[in-house]
């Protein structure tokens, strides 16, 4: 009977640990205090740096770069990372996405589950994060709101991050090691510097194809393609 009382009340926080992180790292925050980006780096960035150093070499290119390209595909859960160049764009690391939520299609309303697709930016850094650490997109942004207005959406949702750990709900999960990396290489180019693309599927493998109810998405889906095209390896 012991035994069992210990892998229940074991099992139990496991699950508090796991699904219970927007509850109790708040109250963490507060007893130990908030941390900021330069503490981030200050931490994480010189084994990140050692890590994402050795992506860039092995691709010839120096590190830091100038600017970089976030290529995301939901079908495959990858996240690849591309320098971007005068001449042709430079492959630098593929990461896994390790938790993503929904399927194909755009993000429409709050609670839908749906990971955004469009292309977007990095609006901000989140060293507090619930998920370790995350970097703010900016969905949604004039295109999305544009189409929400049109058609009436007055709540097409907000806070989609890149963010730690491995589960995640209209976000990018992408892991802990592979986000400290990430959040040192945006800070270290600057965000304004990056650029973010999500698909629902390869579109340098197959050919997109848009929901006929929503008219704006055949358009969205043209620009994605014309941008992945632009990132062969």
């Amino acid at each position: 009977m012991q035994v069992i009382i210990s892998a229940v009340l074991m099992l139990s926080v496991m699950a508090v640990f796991i699904w219970g992180r927007s509850y109790w790292v708040p109250v963490m925050r507060k007893v130990v205090g908030d941390r900021t980006t330069a503490d981030v780096i200050e931490q994480y960035g010189v084994e990140s740096r050692l890590r994402l150093g050795r992506y860039f070499s092995a691709a010839g290119i120096q590190y830091p770069p100038e600017s970089v390209t976030f290529l995301a595909v939901k079908e495959t859960a990858v996240m690849e990372v591309w320098v971007r160049s005068d001449t042709a764009p430079v492959f630098i690391h593929a990461y896994p996405v390790k938790g993503l939520s929904g399927g194909p299609g755009p993000k429409l309303r709050e609670g839908d589950r749906q990971v955004p697709e469009g292309m977007y930016s990095i609006a901000g850094f989140n060293p507090n994060s619930s998920f370790h650490l995350s970097m703010k997109l900016d969905y949604p942004n004039a295109f999305d709101l544009k189409h929400a207005k049109i058609e009436g959406r007055d709540e097409p949702g907000s806070n989609i991050f890149i963010h730690g750990k491995s589960s995640s709900v209209g976000c990018l999960a992408m892991g802990d090691s592979a986000i400290e990396e990430l959040y040192v290489l945006v800070h270290d180019i600057g965000s304004s510097n990056v650029e973010v693309v999500i698909a629902p599927s390869d579109p340098r493998q197959v050919k997109l194809s848009p929901n006929p109810d929503l008219s704006w998405v055949g358009p969205l889906y043209t620009e994605i393609t014309n941008t992945f095209s632009r990132y062969i390896r």
